[in-house]
């Protein structure tokens, strides 16, 4: 099973890298790494002042690859109006992602929905129709890249 991926410097290194696999209205993009680690802000004391110096740190290890998946979505508002179709589209992208796991490299992923399904085609926004259509386009977008 894959992790979530939640922290915004992963999504735009992701973003920032060349599309993995596209379809008609899903690209994929990867990376093989690990995600970043969350930055926390220093506890600041009434005075002002810091109560520890900065924590010293190490650079990451170079030969470090990763050994799991880490899985983000992005399905706009623009492309998908309604938020009960969005998370029909976010449901199909992990459950995709969930039966092709095993073929595809380790690392960070991200499924982006880069073009709306047409409205006029579908009865209802969480239609058996939509549904369809999103699983067989996710399956074979990610059946293209296996191992």
């Amino acid at each position: 099973m894959s992790a979530r991926l939640v922290n915004k410097a992963d999504f735009e290194r992701l973003l920032g890298a060349r599309p993995w696999a596209r379809s008609a209205h899903f690209a994929v993009h990867h990376v093989s790494a690990t995600p970043a680690r969350p930055q926390r802000p220093l506890k600041r004391l009434e005075g002002g002042e810091l109560s520890t110096g900065p924590a010293p740190s190490c650079p990451p290890i170079v030969d470090d690859l990763p050994t799991a998946c880490w899985l983000g979505c992005v399905v706009p508002k623009r492309h998908a109006r309604r938020s009960v179709t969005r998370n029909l589209l976010k449901r199909q992208v992990r459950g995709a992602f969930e039966r092709h796991e095993a073929a595809l490299p380790h690392g960070l992923w991200l499924v982006r929905l880069r073009q709306g399904f047409p409205v006029g085609d579908f009865p209802s926004a969480r239609s058996p129709a939509l549904q369809q259509a999103a699983r067989v386009e996710l399956d074979q977008l990610f059946s293209r890249g296996r191992r």
